[in-house]
């Protein structure tokens, strides 16, 4: 069920998700800083994450029924996140939300709100 006045409603829900999560894969993919900690196929890693932004900006629960609570926190921890590759997830995620078309304000919205995960997720000094 999606609320209404939802970011996953104003950006035009699944599709915009979809277009948003291909382009930023297609950029992870190729990021030398983000190869190493993430798998050679990225099918299924999109895949969760089309679920859970669709969950996280206010549309259907997809992430909860398929995977449980999200516990972003400790699905991350075997991964080594440094400041640099917050900032290389960031990058991509910006320019992904550009190419994906996404309007402002939610662009804005959609990439503070990441950002505020991304920094959570740190679990490692430079």
């Amino acid at each position: 069920m999606t609320k209404p006045g939802t970011i996953f409603e104003a950006i035009g829900g699944f599709d915009s998700i979809d277009r948003l999560v291909t382009a930023f894969y297609k950029r992870v993919g190729k990021h030398p800083k983000l190869i190493p900690i993430f798998p050679d196929d990225l099918t299924e890693t999109a895949r969760k994450q089309r679920l859970f932004l669709t969950q996280f900006f206010g549309g259907p629960q997809l992430y909860n029924e398929d995977r449980g609570h999200p516990m972003l926190r400790r699905r991350h921890l075997p991964f080594v996140i440094t400041p640099e590759r917050r900032n290389a997830w960031l990058d991509c995620m910006s320019e992904a939300l550009i190419e994906a078309e996404i309007e402002e304000p939610y662009r804005t919205a959609i990439f503070d709100k990441l950002s505020m995960t991304a920094n959570h997720m740190m679990n490692t000094p430079e």
